[in-house]
């Protein structure tokens, strides 16, 4: 009994946009219960569902394809007219308009209608793609979210956003465009290599911090549970960050003031992952991110100093970057790449800063000079 009501208390959220229930997040151990609520999303006729009518095209990269792609196609072939596969190559490099474009040409192919609908199955770059291609193709089309790794299923899968990269400028095209569904099979995260849970792990992180500091602790005091990935855990984990996304996305959808607040440590990490070339992950990028604002939040007297070096400190047990060694860019490079960060607004660098743990606000006056100093501080000079 106590473990079908914590299935049920973690299992489902339902997401509102502009006050109207919009879709589900739907919690589960497993790829079963897919097409039954795929099904869900379309409506009867003489008892049967308009799905079968329909076509379903899974657009995914080519490592998730061999983990999860003949699973997702045995279930799928059963509850549709066709469902078909369009298959990349993985990596943050693929992200781009020519991808999409080759997405373009293969649903017309395919004849893709705006009745049908996609199916983004793996991480965030997946997501960002499918949606993004949902956004524009015919005007728009409907798309499911499948998230398959941890920054997914806490971040990138919730809220609509999407886009691709240009010219290294990351999500820079993009548009918002709700999912009909996010379907999460948590268990996935069993098989997620070390540095990609770890990733995620930041986004996490994030969420406690500028939200729910009860849930920050919480993080802290089950970080054995969390490294050993223990199945209760980690559902309890991925719900209370989706609740965290959830809310602040509901308020402000389109990012016109709250939800700038789930970019804390994004500014810097960005300028981090683009000087890098993309070496480290975005997760990796964000973790330092987290750190240098903590540390001008710090500076600005708002946490003090014990709290800085505690949420430094804390990402090293889960595996997390607090410090840049043999890179081959330098601090200004980071600063120079913040200044045409699509989070500036009019010339003016919105920055994000912690009030308190847990209470993240949105500054104007953090001055070039600081982020200068905060990224100095993230690398270490080794001794010649």
């Amino acid at each position: 009994m106590v473990e079908a009501a914590k299935e049920q208390e973690y299992g489902r959220l339902s997401v509102s946009y502009q006050k109207k229930p919009c879709y589900d997040i739907v919690l589960e151990h497993s790829f079963e219960k897919l097409p039954e609520e795929l099904i869900k999303l379309f409506p009867e006729e003489d008892g049967k569902s308009l799905l079968r009518k329909r076509n379903l095209c899974v657009i995914t990269d080519r490592n998730v394809d061999a983990l999860f792609g003949d699973e997702i196609k045995g279930l799928l072939q059963g509850i549709c007219n066709e469902v078909s596969f369009y298959v990349f190559p993985a990596g943050e490099e693929n992200k781009t308009l020519d991808t999409v474009s080759d997405i373009y040409r293969f649903l017309i192919e395919k004849k893709i209608t705006r009745k049908d609908m996609l199916v983004a199955l793996g991480g965030g770059v997946t997501g960002d793609i499918t949606g993004f291609a949902a956004a524009t193709y015919l005007r728009g089309i409907d798309f499911v979210q499948i998230p398959t790794t941890l920054l997914s299923q806490v971040d990138s899968s919730i809220g609509g956003k999407t886009g691709v990269d240009l010219d290294r400028y990351k999500n820079m095209v993009g548009a918002f465009h709700m999912p009909r569904l996010v379907y999460t099979n948590v268990s996935v995260l069993k098989e997620l290599d070390e540095r990609q849970f770890a990733s995620g792990f930041a986004e996490v992180m994030k969420h406690g911090l500028i939200k729910d500091r009860k849930y920050y602790e919480w993080l802290l005091e089950n970080m054995y549970e969390i490294d050993d990935r223990d199945p209760d855990i980690l559902q309890e984990m991925v719900y209370r960050s989706c609740v965290i996304k959830k809310k602040v996305v509901e308020k402000d959808p389109t990012e016109q003031g709250e939800r700038a607040l789930l970019n804390f440590g994004h500014t810097i990490g960005h300028g981090i992952e683009k000087a890098g070339g993309f070496s480290l992950l975005h997760g990796e990028c964000v973790a330092l991110g987290c750190i240098a604002a903590a540390n001008i939040s710090y500076k600005h007297q708002l946490i003090g100093e014990d709290e800085y070096l505690e949420i430094r400190d804390m990402f090293v047990p889960f595996h997390l970057p607090i410090a840049l060694r043999e890179i081959s860019f330098t601090a200004q490079e980071v600063v120079e790449n913040t200044k045409s960060d699509k989070k500036n607004a009019s010339g003016t660098l919105r920055f994000i800063l912690l009030q308190k743990l847990g209470k993240a606000v949105i500054d104007e006056t953090v001055t070039e000079r600081e982020l200068l100093e905060a990224v100095e501080d993230l690398i270490i000079h080794e001794e010649t």
